[in-house]
């Protein structure tokens, strides 16, 4: 590696870097290396800038009660990419085995891998197993913060902010944690995310009942990584559709709380020399020098289109019968998930296809498929590589697929044919491969006719093309590019790079996106809150102040006939219209239990009698127990708000705790917001009802025929708003 990364580098990833097995004898936790592109390029890096690796340990809570987990230095004769990672780096996350197993074989598995290779079908969608995924998620951001604190324990300049770098659909909750907590407590941190999976298009991905907090949780980290343009596109469309966001697709940017997310296709690559030397070394394996091998290596799975795979090589022993005794098909299944019913099944069809053809075709000096169910070390599989004159990489679909890489990085004697599914990733950039449907089993079968017959010497230029790119585009390449795109490299090659913030709005992309909603025959509704909408958030109510130009442009609108203004906040409505001091419009103020319209008339809902002394009550128990290091209570008549934004971060669980178990032990409904906590009466009446009230007043029963609504607002309460906005 040729570059060096700036600052602390924090991999969050599910698994660590290295399988721990507890050796019985020493009665100790021994390291073994894990395969895979991510830990080998990575890991020399972690080690290099002396980073953390957070990761699942591989061992349950309930393992963990009898046996002391004590991560091992690596063995002096480790020549793996981890054997630089010492033991101070790593940090294990350890979790309850239940949980785990919802989350893991439950979420992770059961939901996630099948939604996002478009397999919705597949797909199971579960309550229990969505909250452990976000408990997980929480426990795992949690790691990361710790790391975080000791990390700024020491002076940062603008050139060494740690750099926390999350990977795949295992942890799409932990960045929004990772990063609000690290506001809240002034940690500094760039955050980057990277999906290994494909990422799906809109109409497959809103099936999910939370897609909405999937991508917010996504959307906490200043830059996304994808392998491919396409699934850049399918997220930045469902960021939109989903959330509103404002986008660029040309710049492949997301706007979303106030911040400008990149979002960028980061094509992973594989260590293109290791696999040369392993090729060069690798002894030969294959007997029957006269048959023309073709090579399928896939995980057990049914995105992998093995069935469909061996059907194709069956009917192209159908049309082309010459071929018999002239190619077999050797495919290797590593064994995956075999705990799973669903995995069990595909096994057992992939057993009786390969019995069937075998039993159909097979001579007795010949049998057409070779089927290994099992791990095979990389030697040999180096070797198949080397030697196969054919690889099938037809998956159904798949994030990227480094076999097809890897296949051709070891292609250094007779030059040999790829063959891959248009539905890899891997298929957007090795052009010189042969493209195949899965799906149609007669142009696959033609396809490999074609690969089979294909003369030398274009086979010597398809390959020498495809060898060109890999070696360029290794898996250092895609480190160092990550890396680059979060301004985390502390030499940069000049290279170009996509911009990082968007183009403002002007007053003509406003009127354009406005005169779409509106029309010309209907009427517009400004339904907004103020703190932290209309006027900043501050230490004290009182400080919270509209800036004049806003002020200044909610005069106009408040004077324009087809334009209607309401101001919905949690204040008391007194309080909201003093502050905003504009006529002609309306206030709600205790988040609707008051409304007091633009000709003086006033709603106020109806509230139980015994709530008077209750609040009473509740003010002065808040008071005597809570008020104290900066915490404080606002009394707003029928609603009252624990404030305890200037209190030390080290106390405010306690705090908030306490509160919310003291408004309902009064009755009352405990409600969250940003930095506060609000006791509510139990009335079944939100910003939302009260918005509904707001237009029927307004406009009539028929409201939703003549009127556009925009609500704008910045906290957990609005969003009662939003999700009537359709009523």
């Amino acid at each position: 590696m040729n570059f060096t990364a700036s600052g602390s580098l924090i991999v969050v990833s599910n698994r660590l870097p290295f399988v721990l097995k507890y050796n019985e004898e020493s009665g100790s936790f021994e390291r073994k290396s894990s395969a895979g592109g991510l830990v080998t390029a990575v890991a020399p890096v972690v080690a290099q800038c002396g980073g953390i690796w957070i990761g699942w340990s591989g061992l349950y809570m309930e393992e963990l009660a009898t046996t002391k987990l004590e991560i091992p230095e690596s063995d002096p004769a480790d020549k793996t990419p981890t054997a630089g990672i010492k033991s101070k780096q790593i940090v294990a996350v350890n979790v309850d085995k239940e949980i785990f197993q919802q989350y893991y074989n439950g979420c992770c598995n059961g939901t996630f891998w099948p939604l996002f290779h478009s397999m919705s079908d597949r797909a199971i969608f579960s309550t229990e197993s969505w909250e452990a995924y976000v408990q997980v998620n929480q426990e795992f951001a949690e790691s990361t913060l710790n790391a975080l604190r000791k990390l700024n324990e020491t002076p940062e300049t603008d050139a060494n902010i740690p750099l926390v770098w999350i990977h795949d659909y295992h942890l799409m909750m932990a960045a929004s944690t990772i990063r609000q907590k690290a506001e809240e407590e002034n940690l500094r941190c760039k955050i980057g995310f990277f999906l290994h999976i494909p990422f799906p298009s809109w109409d497959i991905f809103r099936l999910f009942p939370r897609d909405d907090e999937v991508l917010q949780g996504m959307l906490g980290c200043d830059m996304i990584g994808f392998h491919i343009v396409d699934y850049c596109l399918n997220f930045i469309d469902c960021c939109q559709r989903r959330l509103g966001c404002r986008v660029d697709r040309s710049a492949l940017l997301v706007e979303h709380g106030g911040r400008c997310v990149r979002v960028r296709p980061l094509p992973i690559g594989i260590p293109f020399d290791r696999f040369v030397q392993l090729a060069k070394d690798a002894p030969q394996v294959l007997s029957c020098s006269n048959q023309k091998l073709i090579l399928g290596v896939d995980r057990l799975d049914y995105t992998k289109g093995l069935v469909h795979r061996l059907r194709a090589f069956e009917r192209l022993l159908e049309k082309h019968p010459d071929y018999k005794e002239k190619v077999t098909l050797l495919q290797i299944a590593v064994p995956s998930r075999t705990d799973v019913k669903e995995y069990q099944e595909l096994k057992e069809d992939l057993d009786q296809l390969v019995g069937r053809i075998n039993g159909r075709f097979t001579t007795p000096n010949w049998s057409p498929i070779r089927y290994i169910y099992g791990c095979v070390s990389q030697d040999e599989l180096a070797a198949f590589y080397r030697d196969s004159a054919v690889a099938l990489v037809t998956p159904l679909r798949d994030g990227m697929n480094l076999v097809a890489k890897e296949f051709v990085a070891c292609q250094i004697k007779e030059p040999g044919v790829l063959i891959l599914s248009p539905f890899a990733g891997a298929g957007e950039m090795m052009h010189e491969a042969l493209s195949v449907n899965p799906y149609e089993l007669d142009d696959a079968a033609e396809v490999l006719h074609r690969a089979l017959s294909m003369p030398k010497d274009e086979r010597e230029v398809r390959m020498s093309h495809l060898r060109k790119r890999e070696r360029t585009y290794d898996v250092d390449y895609w480190m160092k590019s990550f890396l680059k795109e979060m301004g985390s490299l502390t030499v940069e090659d000049g290279d170009e790079v996509l911009p990082t913030t968007m183009t403002p709005l002007t007053m003509d992309d406003f009127e354009g996106i406005l005169s779409k909603y509106v029309g010309n025959e209907m009427k517009l509704a400004l339904l907004l809150d103020y703190d932290g909408t209309l006027a900043p958030i501050c230490p004290h109510p009182s400080l919270a102040v509209i800036p004049p130009e806003t002020k200044r442009v909610l005069e106009r609108l408040a004077n324009m006939s087809d334009v209607y203004v309401a101001v919905v906040s949690g204040r008391s409505v007194q309080d909201v219209k003093n502050m905003v001091g504009i006529n002609n419009i309306t206030y709600a103020g205790n988040h609707g239990l008051e409304i007091l319209h633009p000709d003086g008339t006033k709603f106020v809902h109806p509230m139980p009698l015994s709530f008077e002394e209750k609040v009473r009550t509740l003010l002065k128990e808040l008071q005597e127990e809570l008020c104290h290091d900066g915490a404080w209570v606002e009394n707003k008549g029928a609603v009252l708000t624990f404030h305890y934004r200037d209190t030390p971060q080290s106390i405010r669980p306690q705090l908030i705790s306490r509160a919310t178990e003291l408004m309902r032990k009064n009755g009352f409904v405990a409600d969250r917001g940003i930095c506060i906590v609000e006791a509510k009466p139990p009335v079944h009446w939100n910003k939302g009802r009260a918005s509904i009230y707001i237009l029927r007043t307004a406009f009539g029963v028929d409201w939703h025929e003549r009127v556009r609504i925009i609500y704008a607002g910045d906290d957990v309460t609005d969003e009662d708003a939003i999700k009537v906005r359709n009523y």
